[in-house]
């Protein structure tokens, strides 16, 4: 479920003119005073007019307890992890988002935009959170481009799945595609800023270097369109993250259209893109993430969606390599 946006309130703040028993008095005044807008109970927030029960609460930064709300940006694209049905975004990173505000005390809202554009718009401030099956990697940690230049600050993960690359061929695999090292010479589609990009730009590299052809990479604004020009024949193979390649095969024609070849590759983390500058955030969202690992939220979530084979057993910091 997408979470919806809850009514910022304002603290009111009052000048306390003396000390001693006129000072307990004004602090007690300020208790009572400002937006009484209902929390969800328990402590209370420290000046924001809420209160509210959540284990996690207190790991919030200020801002983000007072809104009551955690931006997060996506590129709702990529079945099962996020994608839109009936307007809304929905899949495994949204529960998981919902599982993890549960715990903090906050609504997580979903903003879906351009997969290139996430880290940018979350160091811009337009995000707390950019969470949308984004690989944990150093270039991304340091903010480098693919040839180690540098284009921004960076950002902290806080891992909570593991994927890698599968190959996806249109179904009876008319071109005997068996792998990606199959590809030299051949059409492939992609998204654009991905890490199966990268993958693709590795393995051509690795077939000019042993004397065949670059792959002819096919770059697209987004993923449908890369899964339209494989099925159009206009390429010969696509790449995606195993589980939404896995869920792609199954859906797509009722399962008629796709099938995958060979194995998964280059496995490593989806990591909660944070703000390097927001480490209490980046903390806080760890002890959720391993807090809905304990309590088993995590497990039924995975498997509502069939995506158990991502399942960790711990969040990490910057995990990735």
């Amino acid at each position: 479920m997408t979470a919806s946006t809850t009514r910022r309130t304002t603290a009111a703040r009052s000048r306390i003119a003396a000390v001693g028993a006129i000072a307990v008095a004004g602090a007690l005044l300020l208790t009572g005073c400002g937006d009484q807008t209902e929390g969800s109970g328990g402590s209370d927030t420290k000046g924001s007019g809420k209160t509210n029960s959540a284990p996690l609460f207190d790991k919030l930064p200020k801002d983000i307890q007072d809104a009551g709300v955690l931006k997060a940006g996506t590129n709702a694209e990529y079945a099962p992890m996020e994608f839109q049905e009936g307007g809304k975004i929905v899949g495994v990173d949204p529960d998981i988002a919902a599982a993890l505000g549960e715990k903090l005390g906050v609504e997580v809202e979903f903003t879906s935009g351009n997969f290139d554009g996430l880290i940018t718009a979350l160091n811009s401030g337009r995000y707390d959170i950019a969470m949308s099956s984004i690989t944990d990697n150093k270039q991304r940690q340091e903010g480098l481009d693919d040839k180690g230049k540098k284009l921004g600050p960076g950002v902290d993960f806080v891992d909570y799945f593991v994927a890698g690359t599968a190959v996806y061929v249109q179904k009876g695999n008319p071109k005997g595609i068996n792998s990606i090292e199959d590809l030299c010479g051949q059409p492939a589609a992609v998204q654009r800023g991905t890490t199966y990009e990268k993958a693709l730009q590795d393995q051509s590299k690795k077939c000019t270097d042993a004397g065949k052809k670059a792959i002819k990479i096919q770059p697209f604004e987004n993923d449908t369109e890369a899964q339209t020009r494989v099925k159009s024949g206009g390429a010969v193979a696509g790449v995606n993250d195993y589980p939404v390649a896995v869920d792609l095969v199954r859906k797509a024609d009722n399962g008629n259209a796709f099938e995958i070849v060979g194995e998964q590759v280059d496995a490593g983390p989806f990591g909660i893109a944070v703000n390097k500058d927001n480490k209490q955030l980046t903390e806080a969202l760890e002890a959720a993430v391993n807090a809905i690992i304990e309590d088993g939220t995590y497990k039924k979530i995975l498997e509502k969606w069939g995506a158990e084979t991502g399942a960790i057993d711990k969040a990490v910091i910057n995990g990735g390599k």
